[in-house]
């Protein structure tokens, strides 16, 4: 799911490293007293009191160990696990963007846990998700969580400006556009540059793909004339109906919105609490006009196709304590814990606790429910990650956003996409 900067250079040697390591650690290896057991999270999406209570009750199971977690960022996360996994100083257990799982699960850096896929949900994982973290039939990477988008809009504005619920993806674009013109200053749909999660459901519902394997090759279709009705879209949401920068990525984007700075606002379930509550969980100018609606499709009464963002969670081959390691997973991938995830608006691991997400309303938890039963991954490539790494999808809507020839830009990030893809 996430977001990445980076490259991915060193994946081939890492593999080379990693070569036999796949038992963890050294051979026979089972973890001692004592030990400390270091998992990495990323970003603040894990809730501190998830945190505590995996430090809490793997420190009870495990008399004598200690779990320290170590916080990372998005940002240039590629580069360090590539990096970390490889080395002597390896954490033991680690999370990774849904979209960066595969290349992790096939170059060896991962622990083969196939073996206590039972153990950590077995049938009740989300399936996409096991997708994604599996590997030449075994399972490397857990699903962690996961978060379809939904959008945000403020009820007040559009009363204001006259427009109401889209029923199409065209409304909504018309509606953006509306927005902006009736409400100077006001992004009618907040959109920076960078935001390529949110340009996707644009291509997928105009018929197009990124990249669709055919034989032995992947061929990109960013530039297929689906692909460039959906991205011409975006273009005009980007440059005629938002204010964000056009540089500018998609981190912390309910700040405009909640500050009244934007109209219009598609985000992963759980930004609604950071929407209609502040750091100090006080109500903010927002919290009573903020509505909520399913990205609409190409038809009326459809669902538009979202990117499902999210985590997987595995054990690093390196690993010194490798059974330690994988009781740390099991808790993580229980229902206690999962059920933290899930009050904290993260859609859980378990399919089983779907209805415990956190919702402020019925209506909310519809919502979120549509949009995650529509959700769509990305080209499901080992090479995937690399793509992300280097800023491809990236740089091709700050280009769109400043303006640039749609169908120009498709045809480079397409070449692009190709040489990495079937390199």
């Amino acid at each position: 799911m996430k977001k990445t900067l980076g490259a991915l250079a060193l994946l081939g040697a890492s593999a080379l490293v990693l070569a036999g390591c796949s038992t963890g650690g050294d051979a026979g290896s089972t973890g001692s007293e004592g030990a400390e057991i270091r998992v990495w999270l990323v970003g603040t999406d894990t809730p501190q009191e998830a945190r505590d209570y995996l430090k809490t009750t793997f420190e009870e199971e495990n008399p004598g160990s200690t779990l320290v977690i170590e916080e990372q960022q998005w940002t240039g996360l590629v580069d360090k696990l590539t990096t970390s996994l490889s080395s002597n100083d390896s954490p033991d257990v680690v999370e990774m963007g849904n979209t960066q799982a595969p290349a992790f699960t096939s170059s060896g850096a991962l622990l083969d846990i196939e073996d206590i896929k039972k153990e950590l949900g077995g049938d009740d994982l989300l399936p996409g998700f096991v997708e994604a973290g599996s590997w030449d039939g075994k399972l490397y990477a857990a699903p962690y969580y996961s978060g379809a988008r939904v959008v945000f809009y403020n009820t007040a504005m559009y009363d204001q400006a006259g427009v109401t619920v889209p029923a199409t993806l065209d409304d909504y674009v018309s509606n953006g556009l509306t927005l902006a013109q009736a409400l100077p200053g006001v992004s009618g749909v907040y959109f920076p540059g960078k935001d390529w999660y949110n340009a996707l459901p644009f291509i997928w519902e105009n018929g197009g793909e990124i990249a669709v394997k055919k034989g032995d090759k992947w061929d990109a279709q960013l530039s297929d004339d689906a692909s460039v009705k959906g991205l011409e879209q975006v273009q005009t949401l980007m440059t005629q109906a938002s204010l964000a920068p056009k540089d500018g990525d998609e981190a912390d984007g309910w700040v405009p919105f909640r500050t009244e700075q934007a109209a219009t606002y598609s985000a992963p379930s759980w930004a609604y609490w950071s929407i209609v509550a502040d750091e100090d969980k006080q109500p903010t100018a927002v919290a009573e006009t903020t509505g909520y609606f399913a990205l609409p499709g190409m038809k009326e009464g459809s669902t538009a196709q979202v990117f499902a963002g999210g985590s997987n969670v595995g054990v690093a081959a390196k690993s010194q304590n490798p059974d330690l390691a994988k009781k740390a997973l099991e808790i993580m991938l229980s229902d206690d814990y999962q059920t933290i995830l899930a009050k904290a608006g993260l859609v859980p691991a378990l399919t089983s606790l779907g209805d415990e997400v956190a919702a402020a309303t019925p209506e909310l938890a519809q919502v979120i429910a549509a949009a995650a039963a529509n959700a769509k991954l990305t080209p499901a490539s080992p090479n995937w990650a690399d793509v992300e790494a280097q800023g491809i999808m990236q740089d091709l809507f700050v280009n769109i956003a400043n303006g640039g020839d749609v169908k120009s830009l498709a045809q480079d990030a397409d070449e692009q996409i190709e040489a990495i893809l079937n390199g």
